[in-house]
């Protein structure tokens, strides 16, 4: 009896001392804390400075259809307002948003989502802007504490029929697959009422590696060695831990259950794109789902193309607008070379030869094994072998090819795999994935329907990570203002691999990428790749968030590289951007343009008395959107035309015709605008689809020359000059050069009354 009491008393004391123990743990942070959604400071922008901007375009748009020989037309200007907009916006609520921000990648700690609500409504000076954080790392209360933080800054504006800003709610459906048949990229759903009624019972993630990542790995992204090795900042290292933790515990939802009657405790996973429009139909919702990304080497894999999108399965037509640029790089242009040669049905790729502008990844793993074959002392026939061992290896491990050839410094890699003459491309520039190729293609499955197509708007947004939206209005400060990191190379090694420079290829198949993740994808040259983001701009009859959204669900919008230019594009009888028009003739399309202002440095006055000093700095690094009276000049304005895909065996190459016209324009600070037709189309009697941009003079722009390549005198990069993320480029080194700033339009779409397919 007396062993059975001591024994209970010793586990007493046990249990004691653990929850001691723990209960000091909790005290003192060791187990990581929740970071709200934070405290919005700022008020309403004044209605007097909202208005005198609304007056400024209005004398614009008049001015400039009276310079058209004083035409009447169904186009003339009606109270139609140019707002601007960033949809694509990150918080630490975001998993790769958290990990930026600590010391490890030289973050600046917490960004919740009441910093994006400042930042929009006086860094930036925004119309409108909405949340997006990843699906894959919500929770309950992370979604509840978005639409909270949502309302309170929509509800910061003083005028409801015309607020100074609208905030929208909206997540982001980060999927990745490993191959390219599986993988469908990024959506952002965006949502346009704030009530729970109207919102989607919780955000709805992928599936595929990047859940099973968060799920199964969790904590383990950030190792709690960490915290000691970076003592000083340990609570950083506890509280992501704690995040992750979270997100990996929220019970999956059954899968076979609607999703209207399931509870918004779970965590859903939605496949395909198809499944996740199934979802939000279900609930009865019908936001806007924007895909982005599209072309971004950086995660898709290579031989991805848009065809799958089309089918029927994956409803495409529940896709009205495309994000076609951001600080990540811009997705819009074809070209007819290919990273790899994939093969569908055998799943596995060949490497293509190189190009005059594009040079293989899988060619460039070739060329350094070969070299250091040759420089071993071997037979050329035998490096000659090993090179073509080498590129397959290459041409298979995907977006990983750098990781085949091991001990290879990222810069002898020099410009491979890298679209030399594109407009600010993504890393690892994906052209079947681009908005040209997409406008171009159709589905011509089903032979007892005429073919899809896909049927797009056009926007930009920043993708910023560090909830700052709408970057782009000055190109300073490139380790806040772009995605750039610093990593802190006591704490963390450089992820190209390292180790002896042998002379044989190492194979890495594509499910061993897969299991990889994120770890696979090459960092180092992406740092070339990050810019200021751009934005969005809609033809809205308002301010309210109705009139914004109609005007977004009608596709009357463009998309900019990140400077406000002023762009209208529609035909003399009335049709707007975004629309579809049937005739037997060519319509005549008017186009509009517009500078952005230059911008005086500091910030507005309103904006310090808004926030206050110290939170001017801590957000806005004390420079804003502060707008002169001058303007940049609009130098051309380029026409693409782009003839859809009468059958499969058409080449798309020849259905694009980038730069089909260009306008040379002679603006004197006032802008530039001209008519023009097509007087083909009437005789070829097919489809036609027909945008604008709108280009500025050129301005400097963060990363605008990307690795900053020497070439030889037949355009081989010779060495490169990369803006690397940490010590190896200097910190105040912004990486400027110039650039032409450009505006995209939203398509028109023109069906011949006599073609067969419409």
């Amino acid at each position: 009896m007396a062993l059975i009491r001591h024994t209970f008393i010793a586990l007493i004391v046990s249990f004691i001392g653990v929850t001691g123990a723990y209960l000091l743990a909790a005290q003192q942070g060791w187990l990581g804390q929740d970071r709200g959604p934070g405290e919005i400071i700022g008020a309403a922008r004044s209605d007097i400075l909202v208005q005198a901007r609304d007056d400024e375009q209005k004398a614009i748009a008049q001015a400039l259809h009276a310079s058209r020989s004083g035409a009447k037309s169904a186009s003339e200007p009606k109270d139609k307002q140019i707002l601007f907009g960033d949809l694509h916006v990150h918080t630490t609520n975001s998993t790769d948003a958290f990990l930026w921000s600590l010391p490890i990648y030289g973050g600046e700690g917490s960004h919740p989502l009441a910093d994006a609500c400042d930042y929009a409504r006086h860094c930036s000076a925004l119309d409108f802007w909405s949340i997006t954080d990843h699906a894959e790392a919500s929770t309950p209360k992370r979604w509840e504490d978005a639409k909270q933080s949502i309302r309170a800054c929509n509800a910061k504006s003083s005028n409801g029929e015309s607020p100074d800003m609208v905030s929208f709610v909206g997540f982001e459906w980060t999927q990745v697959g490993a191959r390219p048949e599986e993988h469908y990229g990024h959506k952002n759903v965006i949502f346009q009422d704030l009530e729970d009624a109207k919102l989607a019972k919780r955000p709805i993630a992928s599936g595929g590696i990047t859940v099973d990542a968060l799920r199964t790995n969790g904590k383990s992204l950030v190792p709690l060695a960490l915290a000691a090795l970076d003592f000083e900042n340990r609570q950083d290292y506890y509280d992501i831990r704690t995040f992750l933790d979270q997100a990996s515990k929220v019970p999956l939802c059954a899968p076979d259950v609607p999703a209207d009657e399931l509870s918004a405790e779970c965590f859903e996973i939605a496949d395909t794109p198809g499944a996740l429009v199934k979802s939000l139909e279900q609930q009865k919702l019908d936001p806007l789902i924007i895909p982005h990304g599209t072309s971004w080497g950086m995660y898709t894999p290579t031989g991805t193309t848009f065809d799958k999108h089309l089918k029927a399965a994956n409803r495409p037509e529940a896709m009205q607008l495309m994000e076609v640029m951001s600080g990540h790089g811009n997705s819009e242009e074809y070209r007819d070379w290919r990273s790899v040669i994939y093969d569908a049905t055998t799943g596995l790729a060949t490497c293509p030869a190189p190009t005059p502008n594009y040079l293989p990844s899988c060619w460039q793993a070739g060329t350094l094994i070969q070299a250091r074959c040759l420089a071993d002392g071997e037979s050329p026939e035998d490096c000659q072998v090993r090179a073509a061992e080498a590129r397959y290896n290459a041409a298979n491990a995907s977006v990983a090819a750098h990781i085949t050839v091991p001990g290879t410094p990222i810069e002898e890699w020099l410009d491979a795999g890298q679209c030399k003459d594109c407009f600010l491309p993504g890393f690892g520039h994906r052209p079947g994935n681009s908005l040209q190729y997409a406008l171009a293609i159709r589905n011509f499955d089903d032979t007892d329907k005429a073919p899809t197509r896909l049927n797009w708007g056009v926007i930009a947004s920043s993708d910023n990570h560090r909830a700052r939206p709408g970057t782009g209005y000055k190109d300073i400060d490139r380790l806040r203002n772009t995605e750039a990191v610093r990593l802190r190379e006591d704490l963390i090694d450089r992820v190209y691999p390292k180790g002896e420079k042998k002379s044989i290829s190492e194979p890495l198949d594509q499910d061993e990428v897969a299991q990889r993740g994120f770890g696979a994808t090459e960092l180092e040259r992406q740092a070339s790749f990050w810019t200021t983001g751009g934005l969005a701009a809609v033809h809205a009859q308002g301010r309210s968030r109705e009139e914004i959204f109609a005007a977004m669900k009608a596709r009357e919008t463009y998309g900019t590289s990140g400077a406000r230019i002023l762009l209208w594009f529609n035909t003399q009888d009335g049709t707007q951007m975004g629309s579809t028009t049937q005739a037997s003739k060519s319509p005549v399309f008017e186009v509009k343009a517009v500078g952005a202002h230059k911008q005086k440095p500091g910030c507005p006055e309103d904006a310090a008395t808004a926030l206050g000093a110290d939170r001017l700095q801590k957000i806005c690094a004390n420079e804003c959107f502060n707008p002169s009276e001058e303007r940049l000049k609009i130098t051309r304005i380029e026409v693409v035309r782009i003839r859809p895909q009468t059958s499969p065996e058409e080449d798309v190459a020849d259905l694009i015709e980038d730069k089909w016209k260009v306008h040379r324009c002679r603006d004197t600070g006032n802008g530039c605008s001209f008519t023009f037709t097509d007087p083909e189309f009437a005789k070829a009697k097919r489809m036609a689809t027909y945008y604008v941009r709108a280009i500025q003079e050129p301005t400097k722009k963060i990363n605008a020359d990307n690795l900053r390549c020497t070439y030889d005198d037949k355009g081989n990069c010779l060495s490169l000059n990369i803006c690397y993320g940490d010590d190896r480029t200097d910190a105040t080194d912004d990486c400027l050069a110039p650039v032409e700033e450009r505006a995209w339009s939203s398509p028109i779409y023109v069906e011949h009354n006599n073609s067969k397919f419409k």
